[in-house]
């Protein structure tokens, strides 16, 4: 994950109850413009060992269509929150562990010790 991240700041919830400001480094709330128009609202956390941004698209009036972010949104999150050299992965879990307390919310994770296994470019 980037660190010292200026480019996050001016989207950082900084009132309110989840408010917080740069001294918290990657951890807290940030509502950020994306390439389509609409706000992303992202919580990011670096703690156990993991880097991690959840994503959710904003709803602009209640009652309208929900939706999960799409992969340009996604793209422009991981772009925003960590370097072009790193890679990071949206995992999904094995049934028996899953949990889908927000279904509107898709996240991405990067183990902070060590990398994660690529296949071989042409694969991807």
């Amino acid at each position: 994950m980037k660190q010292h991240n200026a480019e996050i700041e001016q989207y950082r919830v900084s009132v309110g109850k989840m408010k917080s400001d740069s001294s918290y480094g990657n951890n807290g709330i940030f509502v950020v413009r994306s390439p389509r128009g609409n706000n992303l609202i992202c919580i990011s956390s670096d703690g156990g060992k993991w880097d991690h941004v959840s994503i959710e698209v904003e709803q602009v009036m209640p009652g309208l269509d929900r939706r999960l972010p799409y992969w340009d949104e996604m793209c422009f999150i991981k772009d925003l929150f960590w370097r072009e050299d790193e890679c990071v992965i949206q995992y999904h879990p094995k049934k028996k562990d899953y949990k889908n307390l927000h279904p509107w919310v898709l996240h991405l994770w990067k183990p902070q010790q060590g990398g994660l296994p690529i296949p071989p470019i042409e694969f991807v």
